[in-house]
């Protein structure tokens, strides 16, 4: 195995994040005991109470309590009903950030990558860890080129909130 990245890697703040996570490895481990590696192409940050886009921007409810927690766990949320989304909390305990995982390589789009790796909003607040079955590891092949860009799907933000460049993509590995 590469280095799997700990709760001191996640403890960062999301805006540090977002586009570090750029290019490293989003892994699961089934129950049978495959192991699928896909890497990251696509990131958002949702950086705290402050930020309109963020889920906790209204404050703590039990939806976004695993916002809350310290960098290092899942966040896994459904979407329209219909697609559960995995973000990876980060920074520091009682402050609400994450990094919502949008894409990985040859496969866009936010509700695809939780459907190849089997995320279900089960796996909410689970570590990110080989000994949960989710986890993110860096190999050190990979130093891409990335792009930020405003975020997009944040139509309800405020206007500075969805110009901020906090969404990041692969411009070339």
């Amino acid at each position: 195995m590469n280095n799997i990245l700990g709760r001191e890697y996640f403890s960062r703040p999301a805006t540090e994040l977002a586009g570090d996570l750029i290019g490293k490895l989003i892994c699961r481990r089934f129950a049978e005991g495959e192991i699928k590696k896909y890497r990251i192409t696509e990131t958002e940050c949702y950086f705290g109470e402050e930020d309109t886009a963020c889920h906790a921007h209204k404050g703590r409810t039990k939806r976004t309590e695993t916002l809350y927690m310290q960098g290092g766990v899942a966040y896994v949320y459904l979407c329209y009903g219909i697609h559960a989304l995995l973000n990876f909390v980060t920074g520091d305990r009682d402050h609400p950030e994450a990094v919502l995982i949008r894409g990985v390589e040859g496969i866009p789009g936010p509700g695809r990558v939780t459907k190849a790796l089997g995320i279900t909003c089960a796996m909410n607040k689970a570590e990110l860890s080989f000994e949960s079955g989710i986890w993110v590891e860096d190999d050190g092949a990979s130093s891409p080129e990335i792009q930020a860009t405003p975020r997009i799907g944040i139509d309800y933000a405020e206007k500075q909130d969805r110009e901020r460049l906090w969404r990041y993509i692969v411009k070339k590995f």
